[in-house]
């Protein structure tokens, strides 16, 4: 999420989500921290989307039901966002924009308009706005593919923009370690056919369901070898069915077949996609590669293709899934040798010819890993960007931009959100602390019973751990934990009034001083009380 700001007047680009990791348990997801944007909402002019994906429109239920504002984006865009509310029955309170390539919004300061650009869904826009300084650019994902299986990016605009002269570029920067050029969506389609002709059984095609030139690719090689094509995945189904409707898929009468009748058709005669091209747990080909999917299991001749690219974090599901198939009896094809994937995001030469055709007057290189922007960074200066005029800004970090300078400004609140049941949590950081310690190091209760009025122990303490050591192996060692913790105790209540945060404190610097001494570990230690 970024955000343009001029006197009374702020523009946001785009509003996304990102995955939690291994060590988050319990976060579905995570989204920008919007605090400052709250306290500024009478001064926000609508958001602007650059394309569909979930990294890009992921967060805009739970901003919705904080700020209330106009949501622009292209066609496809909107259907995919118009669905995500309505799951989530904010749709009746959104304010939903469908904009076109040569389309402008002119506010009192600012005014807002877009050039088409390459990417791997359609609709794939960047975002220009002008200020009274010049105009800012916004890339969002982009590639230059010449060949491309939709509309081609208008580098005409673009060029025209560089022309006039850019004040600030905001570009993405995923692939700017690669060399070359992206290689064009055209030659993976005809590596699809191929892969389908030679293909004796069954086809399973994982792909990322909002890859929507990728699944009409599917589509047509379905077509040129008489195969049945069934959807599997709730979020592949959404996007065939807008894909649909908008005419970004087209997919003959008779042709799509429900999951549930693919066993009525011979093998050769199918071709399934599906969702879980990534691995994760709950998707259709994760379910289907552990033998728990309702209505398909494998088959021996079947072929499993995988049309994507292991996102970092993400190969060690992607290989447990290609173990599972192939334990199952499918043949897998996979990886960079089958050419059955190209990234959406352009590689060096793409990022140099954006730059050279935009000419920024300054340069902030953005939307990938910190490594990523630091290439970045050095293709400006190659390209005659000055150093000086390049900016690495951090998530929070503000650039000031002047009619004759700018400088770094000041820090607004920023960070991340965690959701957790549709729910946004703000304190889940801490909870979130406690559990990577209790996976960790486990926990240890610590139960007992106390006169209040004489502070002396009745009962207890009771040592009881779960996840620290077993119990049943380890009695000397909690017996005598026990023994030392009721000594210090008792011998707190002969000495002082009762306070209970006090006893809650010295059982837990107690216990833990006598584990890390005899143990070198540090459990959670939960202190129970009962008063009497």
């Amino acid at each position: 999420m970024y955000a343009v700001e001029f006197r009374n007047e702020i523009v946001i680009i785009d509003a996304g989500l990102k995955f939690p990791d291994a060590e988050m348990s319990g976060v579905d997801y995570i989204i920008p921290d919007i605090r400052y944007l709250i306290e500024n909402k009478s001064k926000i002019k609508g958001l602007f989307l650059t394309h569909g994906h979930e990294d890009h429109i992921g967060a805009i239920p739970y901003v919705l039901r904080q700020i209330q504002m106009p949501i622009y984006g292209g066609p496809l865009t909107i259907g995919l966002v118009r669905a995500k509310l309505e799951e989530h029955r904010l749709l009746d309170q959104s304010d939903l924009r469908v904009f076109h390539e040569n389309d402008k919004y002119s506010f009192k300061h600012l005014a807002v308009h877009f050039f088409r650009t390459t990417h791997s869904i359609p609709d794939a826009f960047g975002v220009v706005i002008e200020t009274p300084y010049g105009p800012i650019v916004h890339t969002g994902d982009f590639k230059f593919d010449f060949t491309p299986e939709d509309k081609p990016a208008d580098i005409h605009k673009i060029m025209s923009l560089g022309r006039r002269g850019v004040l600030a570029l905001l570009a993405d920067s995923t692939n700017s370690e690669r060399e070359g050029f992206t290689p064009s969506e055209r030659t993976v389609g005809l590596s699809i056919l191929k892969q389908f002709q030679e293909s004796p059984g069954r086809i399973l095609f994982a792909t990322f369901a909002s890859n929507v030139h990728r699944l009409q690719q599917v589509v047509e090689a379905a077509i040129q070898t008489n195969r049945k094509l069934a959807i599997v995945g709730r979020s592949m189904e959404k996007v065939f069915t807008i894909g649909q409707e908008l005419g970004y898929i087209r997919i003959p009468d008779g042709m799509l077949i429900d999951v549930k009748t693919v066993n009525r058709y011979r093998d050769h005669q199918v071709a399934i996609i599906c969702t879980g091209s990534q691995g994760e747990p709950n998707a259709a080909l994760t379910r289907i590669a552990s033998g728990s999917h309702r209505s398909i299991q494998i088959h021996p001749d079947d072929t499993v293709i995988f049309s994507s690219s292991p996102i970092p974090g993400n190969t060690q599901n992607v290989n447990r899934s290609i173990d599972l198939l192939m334990r199952a009896g499918a043949e897998v094809r996979y990886g960079s040798i089958l050419d059955i994937h190209t990234s959406g995001h352009g590689c060096r030469e793409d990022l140099k010819l954006m730059l050279s055709s935009l000419r920024p007057k300054y340069f902030v290189p953005i939307h990938g890993e910190y490594r990523m922007l630091l290439n970045h960074r050095q293709l400006a200066k190659d390209v005659g960007v000055p150093e000086n005029h390049v900016y690495l800004l951090n998530i929070g970090n503000t650039l000031s931009l002047f009619r004759n300078g700018a400088r770094k400004g000041r820090n607004i609140p920023s960070g991340d959100v965690y959701i957790n049941n549709g729910e946004l949590r703000t304190h889940e950081k801490e909870l979130l602390e406690e559990r990577v310690q209790l996976a960790h190091d486990g926990v240890v209760i610590a139960a007992m019973t106390l006169n209040r009025e004489t502070r002396k122990l009745i009962a207890g303490p009771e040592l009881i751990t779960r996840g620290f050591v077993y119990m049943q192996d380890s009695k000397p060692l909690l017996r005598r934990a026990e023994a030392m913790l009721r000594k210090h105790l008792n011998k707190a209540g002969e000495q002082r009034e009762y306070d209970e945060s006090a006893w809650e404190q010295m059982t837990t610097s107690t216990l833990n001083r006598y584990f890390k001494r005899e143990l070198g570990r540090s459990p959670y230690i939960m202190p129970s009380i009962m008063e009497i």
